[in-house]
């Protein structure tokens, strides 16, 4: 059976796409005056089967997406297309090309991924994409020239939450600060984390900070594995319920030919600057070693509880203690 399938693709090659991305068209037997809509639908059954484990239901998903308004993304690029659903659940994003090709090359492991991580248990902090769609318009003619765009739907982190800070972190130093957070953009980036870490640094539980840990360590091993880079830590401080939200975006763009090329160029000063300098692109392997270390060290560990004072050779040992007990009760 598997052989003469095997056999069928090969013969056909587009027969296992149209099953994996189908068509719907919309308003094809309508009159000419009509606008006239394609929607791909990539990986369909996948991201179905997704939606039915992170989804309330199918139906739910199509009502929000059905009410849906343009969105000004703090953070986002300029150039890029971002919407929202009416109910704040889902977050509408533009994809480039480059990037949609990266996911349909990826798509069977980051499917395979998420399963393995939901059925087991594993931490993830994977900002989950649940469908990715490619819309054509057709104007009728001369009314216009025809229109294209790829895009995403992806879960809204902050969904019910009041976010009083959030950060856009990548685990890089080099172009990541905002300077003025009061401002139209108030994302802040890995810069404005660590200057505020001495007055307002980001406190997490023991337990916390390992579940994070492991998370981050287990996203980042499989986005390294199917070569994905310049991903980010979305970081929201909702200081009404006392907790962080956070998850990891933008992991849709691929470690790609010209991405090797400009590591390359900039590594070796061929067109002028230091020889060696740090590029800044690096490869998935040490963009992954990066951000482990950066995520390690941008959330300082709370203790879950203070261990008893050392002994101390002294005649103010008394006095130590008792002010021990006090701190330990202002903390609590």
């Amino acid at each position: 059976m598997l052989s003469m399938q095997s056999r069928t693709y090969a013969q056909d090659p587009t027969s296992n796409a149209k099953k994996m991305h189908p068509k719907v068209n919309v308003g094809e037997n309508g009159p000419p005056s009509n606008i006239k809509y394609t929607v791909t639908c990539y990986y369909a059954k996948r991201f179905e089967a997704l939606r039915r484990v992170c989804c309330p239901s199918e139906l739910d998903y199509i009502r929000s997406l059905s009410r849906c308004k343009k969105w000004k993304a703090q953070g986002g690029k300029s150039n890029v297309f971002f919407a929202k659903t009416l109910d704040d659940r889902f977050v509408i994003k533009q994809v480039t090309k480059t990037e949609l090709d990266s996911f349909i090359k990826f798509g069977p492991g980051y499917f395979k991924y998420l399963s393995e991580s939901i059925g087991s248990g594993s931490p993830t902090c994977l900002a989950k994409i649940l469908g990715i769609y490619q819309i054509m318009t057709k104007l009728p003619k001369g009314a216009g020239k025809d229109s294209k765009m790829d895009v995403l739907v992806m879960e809204n982190l902050l969904f019910r939450r009041t976010v009083t800070r959030l950060y856009d972190l990548k685990g890089s130093s080099r172009s990541r600060y905002n300077p003025d957070p009061n401002g139209r953009n108030k994302v802040l980036l890995d810069q404005n984390l660590i200057e505020a870490m001495p007055t307002s640094p980001i406190f997490v539980g023991n337990k916390a900070k390992r579940l994070l840990e492991r998370a981050v360590w287990n996203d980042t091993g499989f986005l390294a594995s199917v070569d994905v880079m310049d991903y980010s830590l979305l970081v929201g401080v909702d200081e009404e319920k006392h907790e962080l939200v956070l998850g990891i975006i933008d992991f849709m763009r691929q470690y790609t030919w010209d991405k090797h090329l400009e590591t390359w160029v900039k590594a070796s000063g061929i067109l002028g600057g230091p020889k060696n300098a740090s590029p800044t692109i690096i490869s998935p392997k040490q963009y992954k070693k990066r951000f482990r270390k950066a995520m390690t060290t941008y959330f300082l560990m709370l203790p879950d509880q203070w261990s008893p004072p050392a002994a101390v050779g002294s005649s103010s040992q008394s006095d130590i203690g008792e002010d021990y007990t006090q701190g330990r009760s202002s903390v609590e």
